[in-house]
């Protein structure tokens, strides 16, 4: 039989739906001209799946921030799954395998499951088993570090593809978070709001709202800044964003208070960028809280900006807020992505202190 040649060039990047524009941007820095699109960028968008070709280190692909995982897709020109368990085929299966455990040697793979349509069939099964035997590693259905998907081809014409996940936990999964609160912002999504904000190293940042911190730590992680804010009136969140802060070694760069976001205790156009992750009046607050929250933070967060700042807010409030922007003198509307994170489909929105 002809050897099938291995082309691990292939990838899946897996973001949220609807920040693809954003994903494609840091695609562009951290990989270069060498990454391809395997379909216009429009296509892709809210399809939550961005495929690409990428000869180059695979490394980069797991520094990515913007991304909740990234697949290397294996494909087989091969009728059924059951011509996997050929000895050629399962070879080519492991030798990959291998190369994507190698790609993190500091990091420890435990167990392998397989996602599937008809997972528990008898080829399916003995191909687990074979892997598990190989692998030295138990299948799992649950808490799996070696991740692998198999389905129909997507990115050739005919045959099967195994995707394998390049990292034990997803890419979204961050070392600093140590202190979870309930509704925090997931980091992925956050560094895609962070980006929004067009961050400099002479940016003074404030987090309305910060929670447990996770937009301040991915500021903080996207570039240098000269000062960094958080207020929040909550008190317990604010230990568990000291507590986060901490763990990402960025304690001593971050101003925490125990500030309403309706009235700051910072001077008039002070500030060059702000971001805030709202209250959805859901997991946190409620509509009614909202009504009266949201003006009051919009003119609060006016109040503290520069001329042509921006701001970037997230919130499912959608109704609420664009009647407020409607009728606003302070803020213009750059853009609006609607996302879906979580089963929700929130809104971020990107605003501009106007001049005048």
């Amino acid at each position: 039989m002809k050897r099938q040649p291995t082309n691990p060039s292939f990838y899946e990047v897996e973001v949220a739906p609807g920040l693809e524009p954003v994903v494609y941007q840091e695609l562009l820095q951290q990989l270069g001209s060498s990454m391809r699109l395997q379909q216009p960028l429009e296509a892709t968008i809210h399809s939550g799946v961005i495929p690409i070709r990428y000869p180059g280190d695979a490394r980069r692909l797991i520094q990515l921030a913007t991304v909740f995982n990234v697949y290397l897709v294996l494909g087989y020109n091969i009728p059924r799954p059951k011509t996997l368990l050929a000895q050629e085929h399962f070879d080519r299966l492991l030798t990959t395998i291998q190369q994507v455990i190698n790609l993190s040697p500091h990091l420890r793979y435990h167990t392998f499951g397989i996602s599937a349509a008809g997972s528990d069939s008898p080829v399916l099964q003995e191909l687990c088993e074979r892997l598990a035997a190989k692998l030295g590693m138990p299948f799992s259905t649950e808490d799996v570090d070696l991740l692998l998907r198999l389905r129909p081809a997507h990115l050739q014409p005919n045959g099967w593809e195994v995707l394998i996940r390049l990292t034990p936990r997803p890419l979204s999964v961050r070392a600093w978070r140590v202190a979870d609160m309930k509704g925090a912002l997931n980091a992925a999504v956050a560094r895609c709001m962070v980006l929004l904000t067009q961050p400099k190293p002479t940016d003074k940042f404030l987090n309305l709202t910060c929670g447990s911190g996770t937009l301040l730590v991915e500021r903080l992680m996207a570039a240098p800044v000269r000062r960094a804010i958080g207020c929040d009136t909550d008190p317990a969140a604010l230990r568990y964003a000291q507590a986060n802060l901490t763990a990402g070694n960025f304690q001593s760069l971050v101003e925490l208070h125990g500030w309403d976001a309706r009235a700051t205790n910072l001077p008039d156009a002070s500030i060059d960028a702000i971001c805030a992750d709202l209250p959805f009046g859901l997991a946190v607050g409620g509509h009614i809280d909202n009504v009266e929250l949201y003006p009051q933070l919009l003119h609060e967060a006016a109040r503290v900006a520069k001329p042509r700042s921006r701001f970037v807010l997230m919130t499912q409030e959608v109704t609420l807020l664009e009647g407020l922007l409607n009728q606003s003198n302070d803020w213009k509307l750059l853009e609006c992505l609607k996302i879906m994170v979580r089963g929700l489909h929130p809104r971020i929105y990107v605003l501009q202190r106007k001049t005048t």
